[in-house]
């Protein structure tokens, strides 16, 4: 039975700098960071949350990067009269959505 979403995947073209993006500005801390083949399987938490994020960009799926994640992130953004969310890019320019969580 399935009881939650353990993470979503962020594709990405540095590793590292996507470590330090994540952790350094987003508050984010590494959980998992173990080599996979030409890349690293890189697990990221938050919080007291069990969703976390993987840094990682399965072969073929290049094309991913810079694109628009399809997923929100919980936060305190600004409200506006039709909702309230925040809009943000990673250094890869893909692009996030936060809600009210």
């Amino acid at each position: 039975m399935i009881k939650g979403l353990k993470f979503a995947g962020i594709p990405t073209r540095d590793q590292d700098r996507a470590v330090e993006f994540w952790t350094g500005k987003m508050g984010f801390r590494v959980r998992t960071d173990q080599p996979m083949g030409a890349q690293r399987w890189i697990e990221l938490s938050i919080g007291n949350s069990p969703t976390g994020i993987v840094l990682f960009t399965p072969e073929g799926h290049e094309d991913r990067i810079g694109s628009f994640f399809n997923g929100s992130f919980a936060t305190a953004p600004t409200k506006q009269s039709w909702g309230t969310f925040a809009v943000f890019k990673d250094p890869d320019g893909n692009q996030f959505v936060m809600g009210t969580g």
